[in-house]
């Protein structure tokens, strides 16, 4: 039903041989096509689809800036070439977008389109326009090469353990040494290295938030939060149903969160719980080590992925054969990982960090449900098909996880170890959550407050933290440090905003993998036949078409947590 034989989306209004080098070779297609007499229904629709090509192009050359910065972001050359897109094509562009979007509007013939077909995309279209101001257009620019500062300064981060110096990424891997004086150790140089460029980075938060806000003043809007929402296009839920998810965390997940720690703690033979004793095993049981080459981990995963769906495994076999991947954790390299999907060649880029841990694999097969979200709504007609929510990519990504977990013997030929790493996974679906309240709750706060001081800004985020702050660990002589843990989230720096889609898709997420249990084949076509429809439904009807209701209410969270409860034993 499905290939990964995927093809190169064909140029008919761009010559196949045209290249992003500058503005003056690039503004004539954006000129025909803002010129272009469109007198019939057949016409308008090959308006869009050439519009869409040209989209498609420009996005791609983007892409490939933005990758290759952050696979070296020491090269002055790459970090040049992303930049000079920022600040001198993309500017240029945006006059042209809104000037077509309302070209497009208010065409006599726009109300012959299909309204199922067209009803999300032309909706995305109106919010565009209801949002542009040509001065937010610098800001814009500015705010695109600012925000890239955030890997640039992370990326220098190393520390020195056992006279051998890592990257953070790399040294986290202490942290499951048996030796509990290493583990210390280690965590405390990671936390000390992110003090050093304490300073930088809130100066950067800084200059975000002040832009950001401006940006939203402009547009008419009171506040960042409230424009940003509009720009999401957050049109399936509000600030407060954010507010009830925080509630809910608290309320339903933090007592599974207790247990788990409790549970960690006997299972440790410890007095206290530290948090540098969570990724520990008791003595004599070795950490999991899945993989020992990135080589190895694409592999391993391939082979995962296809023994579930041969066409998932086909999908990374493309992606590894065109070299759309870069997994190892370097020094000068970005932080996190992500998949960034290719709008023209449809044949996604994954980027992480792997440092051989369970983590990784987690990161691995996560991102590579992304990657196939990307083949599944590569073959749509129009860019603007493909530019799905985040709450249902996140989803993509999030059921891979588990729906992956019924192969992880090809990472675990152990049984006591596979049986671990699947424990350690739904302790992490559990353990994310509180995370993801703080995170957005405390955006909430710091765009509400965006005049605040440095100092009002760490006494909020404490408060915060201690909210959803479990009752098992002892965090005693690290206030410092936890001070400080907000410059660990590169969202907040990077895509503001973008957070609270991983609590709600960790729930549908969770509901994907109630049906695998009860009917993997059925629970895969869902799947498949969800993601392939792109941006094409609202959000609740693309949950509907995964078998899923769109429902992150504190009831829903009550229902699932007690799910996931039971699978954990």
């Amino acid at each position: 039903m499905y290939t990964a034989a995927i093809q190169k989306t064909p140029r008919h209004f761009v010559p196949d041989n045209f290249e992003v080098t500058n503005w003056q070779n690039l503004e004539p297609f954006f000129k025909e096509l803002l010129n272009r007499n469109i007198d019939t229904q057949q016409r308008l629709e090959q308006w869009l689809k050439d519009q869409s090509e040209l989209e498609a192009m420009v996005n791609e050359d983007a892409c490939w800036r933005q990758i290759k910065m952050t696979c070296d972001t020491e090269n002055k050359v790459l970090e040049d070439a992303f930049n000079f897109f920022c600040m001198e094509i993309q500017p240029n562009i945006e006059p042209y977008s809104d000037a077509l979007n309302k070209k497009l509007l208010n065409h006599p013939l726009a109300a012959g389109l299909d309204n199922k077909k067209y009803f999300t995309y032309l909706r995305s279209l109106r919010k565009s326009i209801e949002l542009f101001r040509a001065e937010n257009i610098p800001l814009q620019a500015e705010l695109s090469v600012m925000q890239q500062q955030y890997g640039v300064i992370t990326g220098k981060m190393t520390v020195s353990i056992n006279g051998q110096e890592y990257t953070l990424q790399q040294a986290s891997k202490f942290l499951e040494s048996n030796d509990r004086n290493l583990r210390e150790e280690a965590y405390r140089k990671i936390q000390e290295r992110r003090l050093e460029d304490k300073t930088s980075l809130s100066e950067l938060y800084n200059q975000l938030i002040q832009k950001r806000n401006q940006q939203a003043i402009n547009a008419g809007f009171s506040n960042y939060r409230d424009f940003r929402f509009k720009e999401l296009g957050r049109f399936d839920y509000t600030k407060e149903d954010c507010f009830a998810f925080h509630e809910a965390v608290k309320q339903h997940v933090l007592p599974l969160v207790n247990i788990i720690y409790k549970k960690k703690k006997e299972k440790l033979g410890l007095a206290v719980l530290r948090p540098w004793d969570l990724d520990a095993e008791p003595e004599g049981t070795c950490p999991l080590r899945p993989f020992k080459t990135s080589e190895e981990l694409i592999n391993k995963t391939i082979e995962c992925f296809t023994k579930l769906q041969p066409f998932f495994g086909d999908c990374l076999k493309k992606m590894q054969e065109l070299k759309h991947l870069d997994l190892d954790s370097r020094k000068g390299k970005a932080p996190g990982g992500y998949n960034c999907p290719l709008a023209e060649s449809g044949a996604p880029f994954i980027f992480m960090n792997a440092s051989g841990q369970m983590n990784d694999v987690t990161t691995m097969v996560h991102e590579g449900g992304h990657a196939v979200h990307s083949f599944l709504a590569h073959p749509l007609e129009l860019s603007g098909f493909k530019e799905y929510p985040m709450e249902i990519a996140e989803v993509a990504s999030m059921a891979m996880e588990l729906f992956s977990m019924d192969h992880w013997e090809v990472f675990f030929s152990n049984k006591e170890e596979l049986t671990r790493a699947k424990e350690h996974q739904l302790e992490r679906v559990i353990t994310i959550f509180p995370w993801i309240a703080v995170i957005d709750k405390f955006q909430h706060w710091v765009y509400e407050n965006p005049q605040h001081t440095t100092a009002e800004r760490i006494n909020n985020w404490n408060a915060i933290l201690l909210e959803f702050q479990d009752s098992v660990i002892d965090y005693s002589g690290l206030e410092n440090y936890r001070s400080n843990m907000w410059q660990r989230q590169l969202h907040l720096f990077e895509v503001p905003f973008y957070y609270i889609e991983y609590g709600i898709a960790q729930l549908g997420a969770i509901g994907m993998w109630m049906q695998f249990k009860n009917d993997k084949q059925k629970a895969l076509d869902n799947y498949c036949t969800a993601l392939s429809l792109g941006a094409t439904l609202t959000l609740p009807d693309l949950y509907k078409t995964a078998g899923l209701k769109f429902d992150f209410s504190p009831e829903q969270i009550k229902v699932l947590m007690a799910f996931v409860k039971e699978q954990m034993g």
